[in-house]
């Protein structure tokens, strides 16, 4: 086995289980390993640590795959972990409420690079690194045989895989069908998901026991849900009673689906108004008519996916939320989100209070938010937590 020799002092993250090592805690490669090989991972002194995957493109120039060193990385060892994921996940309670779940969320089921979500009969995959690439058809086919979904739709787009080394994929890695509004059901709701060109991999399953905290929230009250996507937060809203509710998005893609989400439900749908607009210009816009709202959600796309963007994402966040708060009436609540894994829990937080400093108001933290259960967070890899999120009430 081709090995990876580190650089002196820099085995420490290793012994506390970090899966990742960075080029420059390298010092050489033995032999010459291809892209995505596993490789044996070395001390300086020439100590065994792990079992990793190559890839010399990536900043990231291998990830681990076993601390046990004298584990065999082959079809056995994905099928033990790809079963480990779906079981965690039959256990969990939203398993009971809904078909769509993510079942593979990467490092934190020792699977790094990959993603797999479940819309009903459909799965949806992405191979994100150069070693789960490798792997590729041997993980297709043990998903296959172990969800007994035949359909499994490939997004293997994100920007991630560039750095990789890895051109993109899109389509039907096995079977096929129309997979543009897989129908889901999610706490009784219905849902059309675009798992073909829609989000991520066609809907933001992170968010779903959040949709069902802003439900609970919602009666009565005045609902805005900015940056709606495909109207979750929205039809959770309506769904619990709300007043009336505003969602705006810039997507008329996405509002076209919201839409149908909308009529897959007995709703009373003179009560929820879809606006495709710019949110910062809409906020705006929303004040300068005097409007105000008893509820307020915030979920805007990732604007710093790594800390060097976090200055400028800070920027857009304080703005939407500084517009959000006055925008929110006296007793009024906001549920504000970044999944941004470039801006920690801590820097949200300045970021939110900054925000109701500036728009001269009085806000108090009553909840936090983070990630539904199927999206785990293994300890020794807190770069899992990238959703985040508060629940704060305006003095």
């Amino acid at each position: 086995m081709n090995a990876l020799v580190l650089a002196p002092g820099r085995d420490k993250s290793l012994k506390r289980r970090h899966p990742w090592i960075f080029s420059g805690a390298v010092a050489r490669a033995e032999g010459k390993p291809e892209a995505g090989e596993t490789v044996l991972v070395k001390s300086a002194e020439g100590k065994p640590l792990a079992l990793a995957a190559w890839s010399p493109r990536s900043q990231i120039r291998a990830r681990v795959w076993s601390f046990d060193v004298a584990v065999s990385i082959e079809e056995s060892f994905f099928e033990e972990r790809l079963k480990n994921a779906l079981k965690l996940r039959t256990q969990l309670p939203a398993a009971r409420h809904t078909n769509a779940l993510r079942l593979v969320h990467g490092e934190s089921d020792g699977l790094p690079g990959l993603i797999v979500d479940r819309y009903a009969d459909v799965l949806v995959v992405q191979f994100l690194a150069a070693g789960i690439e490798r792997w590729r058809d041997t993980i297709l086919d043990v998903l296959a045989g172990q969800t007994g979904c035949e359909a499994i739709f490939e997004r293997s787009d994100a920007e991630v895989r560039k750095l990789e080394g890895l051109e993109p994929r899109v389509g039907f890695a096995r079977g096929g069908r129309d997979a543009r509004r897989c129908p889901i059901v999610e706490y009784g709701l219905n849902f059309r998901v675009d798992v073909e060109q829609g989000q991520k991999t066609g809907f933001f399953l992170d968010q779903r026991e959040n949709r069902q905290r802003v439900r609970a929230l919602a009666a009565g009250r005045e609902v805005l849900d900015a940056f709606c996507y495909t109207g979750g937060f929205a039809l959770a809203a309506l769904a619990g009673g709300a007043k009336r509710v505003t969602a705006a998005e810039s997507s008329e893609p996405a509002l076209e689906v919201a839409r149908e989400n909308l009529r897959s439900n007995s709703m009373d749908q003179e009560k929820i108004r879809f606006e495709q607009a710019d949110v910062f210009a809409y906020q705006r816009a929303l004040r300068d008519r005097g409007r105000a709202f008893d509820l307020i959600v915030l979920d805007p796309p990732k604007f710093a996916p790594n800390a060097a963007q976090a200055k400028n994402a800070a920027r857009a966040y304080k703005d939407i939320n500084l517009m959000a708060f006055r925008l929110l009436a006296p007793g009024g609540l906001l549920a504000t989100f970044s999944c941004s894994g470039g801006v920690d829990a801590g820097f949200f937080q300045s970021i939110v209070a900054g925000a109701a400093v500036d728009a001269g108001v009085e806000a108090k933290i009553l909840e936090r938010f983070g990630a539904a259960a199927d999206h785990p967070v293994a300890t020794h890899f807190p770069e899992g937590e990238y959703l985040k999120g508060l629940l704060l009430m305006r003095g």
